[in-house]
């Protein structure tokens, strides 16, 4: 059998840092055909965030919890028809929250903003809310008045800012042995391009399990003195009836992914599907009972470009991995 010859390991690294120059980071307000808003409430720890389509976008989604709260999602179903998506709502309150997509109706009917059906414009959004009942407040959701204020800030650009913000205000992480020992998230925003394809993410991270970027734990579980990180996963296999451990507690990592690609509704539920590949990447466990994420994409762009999926899903997932860790870093 002939022996394989590697290459140096200089020469390696030179290839890599060929290959990283290929792609720069761009800030997210460089993303065409999209501008974000916000709402929240400090106090009861909870708020959304609406994220505007000024020129419609066409979307996928790829849902991968149990039990996601979530609104008008069939809208991008592949096999229905290429419906002008004209927001993006991402919340807290869980199902209740959902109520705040009625404000967001009320300000893009306000503003002359919808799908004209001959009698009325009617405004399409999709929205996904997170649990953050036990943190803050339970009894205060995001409403429709708050999802009109939040609309009412999308329809100005301006850069959006990662941390406790909008739909991030009541996010928590390393909940496996409860909120006493979990860490404040939030939300988090990055984008990248190569040549003329652009790539934003969003994601709101209220994960059960532990935040990693690059194999480095930057966000979790704490051990009951709170002076340092406890591993998830170890004590997870530590559990004899780890579903018992699930009751009550609510998880949901939800993001969005945003392109100037021009991709069909199929081609944007693969390219949220191999987003998904980010979570897999950053949070440690994932994809537990007690957690119900989603993934949306959109071409949202006036002017698309021709780019390849494959090349698309691809940065779709790295661009989601530095988002993730915005969402986490104080």
């Amino acid at each position: 059998m002939a022996r394989l010859l590697f290459p140096s390991y200089n020469k390696l690294k030179d290839e890599a840092n060929t290959y990283m120059s290929l792609e720069k980071e761009i800030a997210f307000i460089d993303i065409e055909g999209v501008s974000v808003g916000n709402c929240q409430n400090d106090e009861a720890k909870t708020g959304l965030t609406v994220f505007y389509f000024p020129h419609t976008a066409i979307g996928g989604v790829d849902i991968s919890g149990g039990g996601p709260a979530s609104r008008e999602t069939p809208l991008l179903d592949p096999e229905r028809s290429d419906a002008p998506i004209n927001a993006l709502v991402l919340a807290g309150g869980s199902a209740y929250g959902l109520a705040a997509s009625d404000g967001v109706l009320k300000c893009l009917e306000d503003n002359k903003i919808g799908y004209d059906t001959g009698f009325a414009l009617v405004p399409l959004v999709c929205q996904s809310d997170i649990y953050d009942l036990s943190y803050g407040r339970a009894d205060v959701r995001p409403d429709a008045k708050m999802g009109y204020e939040a609309c009412s800030n999308a329809l100005q650009k301006n850069e959006p800012s990662s941390g406790s913000i909008g739909a991030g205000c009541g996010a928590t992480v390393g909940k496996l042995c409860g909120m006493a020992r979990s860490q404040k998230a939030g939300i988090g925003y990055a984008a990248l391009q190569i040549e003329q394809l652009k790539i934003g993410a969003v994601v709101v991270v209220n994960a059960l399990g532990d935040i990693y970027f690059h194999g480095q734990k930057i966000a979790g579980l704490l051990n009951e003195q709170g002076t340092d990180f406890v591993d998830s996963v170890q004590e997870l296999y530590k559990i004899q009836k780890p579903t018992d451990m699930f009751t009550g507690r609510t998880n949901t990592t939800i993001g969005a992914i945003f392109t100037n690609g021009d991709f069909s509704k199929s081609q944007l539920k693969k390219i949220a599907n191999m987003t998904r590949a980010a979570y897999d990447r950053c949070i440690r466990p994932v994809g537990t009972m007690a957690d119900g994420d989603t993934i949306y994409a959109f071409s949202c762009a006036k002017e698309k470009i021709n780019a390849d999926i494959n090349v698309a899903g691809t940065l779709a997932a790295q661009v989601m991995e530095l988002a993730i860790r915005n969402a986490c870093l104080p």
